[in-house]
């Protein structure tokens, strides 16, 4: 069922402090190059003294600024984002208090699903745009990788970076919409990607020299790739089943910015050519939950994405989760 609802206003915020490829070369003691050659990130944003509620502040102000809309105009806040400025409350309370809206009761709750947060919650807020329940909805992912990389990974460590997007979602009456959208769960990956400390499961207060490798970012990328790869077809095949569509109707695809030679395999397993694909790794990393609408920011503001294209936003996420929208921009 298409959900008309539209992406009025889009907004971003990059940390202050560009880190390229050299400085994490000279990080991990490798020779110059070789990060780059691993990863395909030739830099990215580190957070200073910026913290994750005030990134996504920043890019919500600018989202409803391009919106044409005033904070006032917003009637619901949500967080997409696969981490957590802290254990509580929840990341859009945050966000919320750094826009200055503590006393307008307008709801704020987060949706986490890791990497595919954003795709998520632009999924699930739809379905209540479309029937009315909201006319203006902030969605926002504002992630911090860098605080919890740990070092001694060297596959993982060279592929991230901080920053945040914001969009605002409003009814359509142009044929903006949601076509299709589609998201499976493979719980047999839970911990190929994962941080295990931090919760209830070992508590802060357990943290030592023996724990403190639970307390940072652990991933198996090759096992993560293998089984979302074999996962991948039929997903487009259940994806695309409700419509007529298919791959050749798509305008852009935009993918989770995982890392630049999963995505080179995936852009050939799809059969898409070079310029349907949205590749922004190299000057951002892989930035989260937050990548694929930075991703659609770009796109658009290179004029790769226009209204009426038809966009296809594809990715996967720890769990191991993979989930899929096409929408009519």
């Amino acid at each position: 069922m298409k959900r008309s609802i539209k992406i009025k206003g889009i907004g971003t915020y990059l940390p202050k402090r560009l880190v390229k490829a050299e400085e994490i070369d000279q990080i991990l003691s490798t020779k110059s190059g070789w990060s780059e050659s691993k990863s395909g990130v030739k830099e990215r944003y580190f957070v200073g003294d910026e913290t994750a509620s005030y990134m996504g502040a920043e890019a919500s102000k600018k989202a409803v600024q391009d919106a044409g809309l005033t904070l006032t105009d917003i009637d619901c806040l949500i967080s997409g984002s696969g981490t957590m400025e802290q254990a509580i409350p929840c990341n859009a309370a945050l966000l919320h208090e750094q826009l200055g809206l503590q006393t307008s009761g307008i709801p704020a709750f987060d949706l986490n699903s890791t990497c595919l947060s954003f795709v998520t919650a632009l999924d699930m807020i739809s379905y209540a745009i479309d029937c009315g329940r909201y006319k203006n909805v902030l969605v926002i992912s504002s992630e911090i990788s860098s605080v919890g990389l740990n070092w001694d990974q060297d596959e993982s460590s060279i592929l991230f970076g901080d920053g945040a997007v914001a969009v605002v979602l409003s009814k359509s009456t142009d044929g903006s919409g949601i076509l299709c959208s589609h998201m499976e769960t493979y719980s047999a990956g839970a911990h190929l990607s994962e941080i295990r400390g931090g919760g209830t499961k070992i508590h802060p207060r357990e943290y030592n020299e023996q724990t403190k490798g639970d307390f940072l970012f652990d991933m198996d990328g090759r096992a993560i790739f293998k089984l979302s790869f074999k996962l991948l077809p039929r997903f487009i095949e259940t994806l695309f089943s409700t419509t007529n569509l298919t791959m050749e109707d798509i305008d852009m695809v935009i993918p989770h910015q995982a890392s630049a030679s999963a995505m080179k395999i995936i852009r050939k397993k799809l059969g898409v050519d070079e310029s349907r694909f949205m590749n922004i790794i190299e000057n951002y990393g892989n930035m989260i939950a937050a990548s694929i609408p930075m991703a659609l920011f770009e796109a658009v503001q290179q004029g790769r994405v226009k209204r009426g294209d038809k966009v296809l936003l594809l990715g996967t996420s720890a769990g191991l989760s993979i989930g899929g929208i096409v929408l009519e921009y």
